[in-house]
């Protein structure tokens, strides 16, 4: 099964919308959101059935058995993370605790444990198509692990014969992003002709590249600065990279997005335009020559 990344170096580039209206045209059997921060893919592709819910459970957490302790202070003394704190005895701020079992290690009468904490809640809806996703916990700093999970989730339920699937991915270049590239088959970015949208597709190129995969670029609401819109087509044709389109900026996009409707359900500029990247990035994705 091939895997198609849509990512964008920094939010509000219209990745998700993209992403979308790639899962429409191509009636995907398989895809997933990987924007375990802030999902929501799942707000433009309507599911019928609720979804299977997981717990995701990341790093430990450290507890403290009241009973057990002599208050010492060793525990906090030794925690580089000032995640314990003294309020009625010895506690631990969840939501600093790193998990990193110093704590437990120090304690001189075994007080100190590290227990399984729940991070996040994982969701696979289950259809005529396979559709993975997750939420992080508020606080929680393992969005790659779990990025890796929603993945491997998509694949194991898939059908036989599943062609391609489709992952929506998370802005920026960090852990998230790592681990959605992990495995894919080709990237589009998506990316808008501002100064820090120019930048920061410059950074998820370089990321990506480091993947050996291929990679094609789309540039979103391209009309908004002509100036640099051809800045970044130059760039993708000195870097040898695949230019697949542009979208320009449609006013009808935005009452779609607001109405919680697929930009290609309305005959609109915008629809337009995203058809042609869609082709000429099937065309890329199954071809054998690096783009």
């Amino acid at each position: 099964m091939k895997q198609l990344l849509i990512l964008s170096g920094k939010g509000g580039t219209g990745k998700t919308t993209v992403a979308g209206a790639f899962i429409k045209l191509s009636e995907a059997k398989a895809y997933a959101d990987c924007d375990v921060d802030a999902p929501n893919l799942h707000l433009v592709m309507h599911m019928d059935s609720e979804p299977k819910k997981t717990n995701y459970y990341g790093l430990p957490k450290a507890e403290i058995d009241k009973d057990l302790c002599i208050e010492c202070g060793l525990c906090m003394q030794n925690c580089r993370f000032d995640a314990i704190y003294r309020e009625d005895g010895y506690k631990v701020d969840a939501f600093a605790c790193e998990g990193c079992g110093v704590c437990e290690f120090v304690c001189p009468v075994g007080a100190v444990t590290l227990k399984p904490a729940i991070a996040g809640e994982m969701k696979l809806y289950e259809e005529d198509r396979i559709f993975s996703t997750a939420q992080l916990k508020m606080g929680s700093g393992t969005s790659g692990m779990l990025v890796t999970e929603v993945k491997k989730q998509m694949i194991q339920a898939a059908k036989e014969g599943t062609e391609f699937s489709i992952i929506d991915g998370s802005p920026g270049i960090g852990c998230p992003v790592i681990a959605s590239l992990s495995g894919v088959d080709m990237v589009l970015i998506v990316t808008e002709p501002s100064i820090s949208g120019i930048s920061d597709m410059e950074r998820i190129i370089k990321t990506a590249e480091r993947f050996q995969t291929k990679i094609a670029v789309c540039v979103n609401k391209y009309d908004t600065n002509i100036a640099n819109n051809e800045k970044i087509e130059e760039f993708c044709r000195r870097m040898n990279l695949a230019s697949v389109g542009r979208i320009p900026y449609d006013t009808e996009a935005v009452k779609a997005i607001n109405e919680g409707q697929n930009i290609v359900d309305r005959d609109c500029e915008s629809g337009r335009a995203v058809r042609k990247i869609y082709e000429e990035t099937m065309k890329l994705l199954f071809s054998d020559t690096q783009a």
